[in-house]
């Protein structure tokens, strides 16, 4: 089934892993085989290659590069100048396979109707031949030096942006910190508004969130985020904000890092096998968001595979993001209908940004 995948770092892991992401994922990670100065070194689970065998055609795709802001003890850029330039690299590269036929940036309705026909043929083996399509998203808002880089952005083809990352940034407070947007996290958000640029929920934390959803009119989604039922953390949502989300007719990407699918994982310890972890709860965080909303409208994929991890800390019944396609059969396993999946798999993300852009 043609699927769409909400969160991918690709550039990130082209520029700072260094990964050549136009071969196929075992070559990849036989290159690795004698580094260790990732903790997913030779585990990586995304490469072109195998979106098109998963019949992956679109993805939203970010720039990323945090700051090291005074109580963030997590590594970052020292000035956002520096940061900026680091996803002027990112952007580059996506130009580069732009160049080379192996990528195709979707900025707008036309651009996406054509896309998706291009993918609709039913022909898997003629997947090889067609570019991937990605729609350009800002995961953290550090590298915005000012509020005018934002409409910089957005000329380049920058679609969607998440205000905050980890721990406390430059607009707003993110993922283990507190605290509500800041004077420019206004700004930012009023701007995002005025250029029709999608808010993704995603990382922040509680009182920002809550202060987002207060100030901001326009498209939100969150495109890699789980439910605070299954793992009780404030990087996941709790039913409030997945309900509040529902009104706003968002959609929600699902995340596979193990950490956010079952409770008490410890990182460089667990295993996904050790830990029972697999698809079955992925399709559980879906189920509890479809159940919130009575309906099946309002949840996909954004599966975060090359978000820092790879197998040794996803689904232990993933090996390759084509393992997307197991999927389905899952979701009709707990009694979802075709069109529940095809919701879930692509229509969701396809309904949203056809609205969101019309």
């Amino acid at each position: 089934m043609f699927t769409i995948d909400a969160h991918l770092d690709l550039s990130m892991n082209a520029m700072e892993w260094n990964r050549d992401l136009r071969k196929p994922v075992n070559e990849i990670r036989a290159s690795e085989k004698y580094l260790h100065d990732k903790p997913d070194r030779s585990n990586g689970t995304v490469a072109l290659p195998e979106l098109r065998k998963g019949n992956i055609g679109l993805v939203v795709a970010t720039q990323i590069a945090r700051c090291a802001t005074a109580g963030n003890t997590l590594p970052g850029w020292h000035s956002p100048q520096q940061a900026w330039a680091q996803t002027q690299a990112q952007l580059a590269w996506y130009k580069a396979m732009e160049d080379c036929s192996e990528m195709k940036m979707i900025t707008n309705v036309d651009a996406l109707n054509a896309h998706v026909e291009l993918w609709s043929n039913d022909d898997d083996d003629l997947n090889d031949k067609k570019p991937v399509g990605y729609i350009l998203s800002l995961e953290g808002a550090d590298s915005l030096i000012d509020i005018s880089y934002v409409e910089r952005a957005h000329n380049y083809g920058l679609r969607a942006i998440g205000p905050a990352h980890y721990g406390p940034g430059r607009y707003t407070n993110g993922t283990n910190a507190k605290g509500k947007l800041n004077n420019d996290g206004k700004a930012l958000l009023k701007e995002m508004e005025q250029l029709n640029i999608i808010l993704d929920a995603t990382h922040l934390c509680d009182d920002a969130f809550w202060n987002a959803m207060d100030l901001f009119n326009g498209n939100i989604w969150a495109s890699h985020n789980n439910c605070r039922k299954f793992v009780n953390h404030n990087r996941q949502f709790s039913d409030e904000q997945i309900k509040t989300l529902i009104e706003r007719d968002a959609v929600i990407g699902c995340a596979f890092d193990a950490w956010m699918l079952v409770p008490n994982w410890q990182r460089g310890t667990s295993t996904p096998k050790n830990m029972n972890c697999d698809l079955n709860k992925v399709i559980d965080n879906i189920d509890h968001i479809c159940q919130l909303a009575g309906n099946a409208l309002h949840v996909g994929i954004g599966s975060d595979l090359d978000g820092g991890f790879g197998k040794e800390q996803c689904p232990n019944d993933i090996d390759t993001i084509e393992d997307l396609n197991k999927i389905p059969q899952l979701l009709s396993n707990r009694g979802y209908s075709n069109k529940d999946i095809e919701n879930i798999m692509h229509d969701n993300w396809l309904r949203f940004l056809r609205k969101a852009w019309k």
